[in-house]
């Protein structure tokens, strides 16, 4: 098929790599533009699919918007089959939505009708569902609305938000070159009605640990903002972001420190394994306690 890609973060890069393999013909590749990056934020970085885009060699377009007639007119005269959709990042209008022959159809990284919206792996993990997948969905203009043609599952377990993602951008890629191969056998099923959620976008500020609630549920949040924005408490002005923990059956109040950086929480507590001081790598709680010691009372 002569196809129109729309994506822009590392998930979206392994569903045009598949593409390319199936042997589809990308007809461009549609992504956020380039912003500034770098360790001081200056240059303009183009995004991962921007850049293996051109990798490629296939032409890149990064528009602000696509809500303008000329940027529409421009879209609809590649003259796509189908366009493929994965976290692109800007909202379709009807026209484009209505420009390829077959649609566009969208690897959405959660089990419609749960979690439609922009952070549907990170919620599921907070929300401690068991099991969470991605759907082929064919777009309309609702949020996440649209019927679903294939979707696959997966168990969350003990995953972090960048394994699932990693997992369930791969598993898309599958899915749509399936789909795409025998269009008219997997058919546009409507979601159900119940079971409705939405996935907020994730505010930084959500990822300052509170360790009044379970233990349960911290290390869920350690799980779902790893690696990015990272989960995080502060001491003595100084920001540590967690990494991994494990829940421990413990009592104490909330906030305040055991032995060998356990921390109590509204119930239970959390054991971190994996920490890293503001400036500094990754390392476990043993090296951190060697260079500074947490001592055991302290409140956070």
């Amino acid at each position: 098929m002569r196809i129109l890609f729309m994506g822009t973060p590392d998930f979206a890069v392994p569903v045009l790599d598949a593409l390319v393999e199936a042997g589809h013909d990308i007809a461009a590749a549609y992504s956020q533009p380039p912003r500034p990056g770098g360790r001081r934020g200056k240059a303009l970085t183009p995004s991962p699919v921007h850049a293996r885009a051109e990798a490629l060699e296939i032409a890149v377009r990064t528009p602000l918007s696509l809500k303008g007639a000329e940027e529409q007119a421009a879209l609809a005269a590649l003259d796509a089959d189908v366009a493929v959709v994965a976290a692109y990042g800007l909202i379709l209008p009807k026209a484009v939505l209505a420009a390829p022959r077959l649609g566009c159809l969208n690897v959405h990284g959660s089990l419609l009708p749960r979690w439609r919206g922009a952070a549907p792996i990170e919620r599921a993990i907070l929300a401690g569902d068991a099991e969470t997948g991605v759907g082929i969905m064919q777009m309309e203009a609702g949020l996440d609305t649209g019927p679903v043609r294939l979707e696959g599952r997966t168990p969350i377990e003990r995953k972090t938000a960048g394994d699932l993602r990693a997992e369930l951008s791969a598993m898309g890629a599958r899915l749509m070159v399936q789909v795409l191969a025998d269009f008219d056998a997997y058919p546009a099923v409507p979601q159900p009605e119940d079971g409705i959620t939405y996935a907020s976008k994730i505010d930084k500020a959500e990822a300052r640990l509170d360790f009044t609630r379970s233990a349960v549920e911290v290390e869920r949040a350690v799980r779902a903002f790893n690696p990015a924005p990272g989960a995080f408490f502060e001491w003595n002005g100084e920001r540590f972001r967690i990494h991994a923990a494990d829940p421990v059956e413990a009592s104490g109040p909330a906030g305040t420190v055991g032995d060998d950086l356990l921390i109590h929480c509204g119930e239970g507590a959390i054991r971190p394994t994996s920490i890293q001081r503001a400036g500094r790598g990754v390392m476990t709680v043993a090296e951190l306690l060697r260079g500074l010691p947490i001592p055991a009372g302290t409140q956070l």
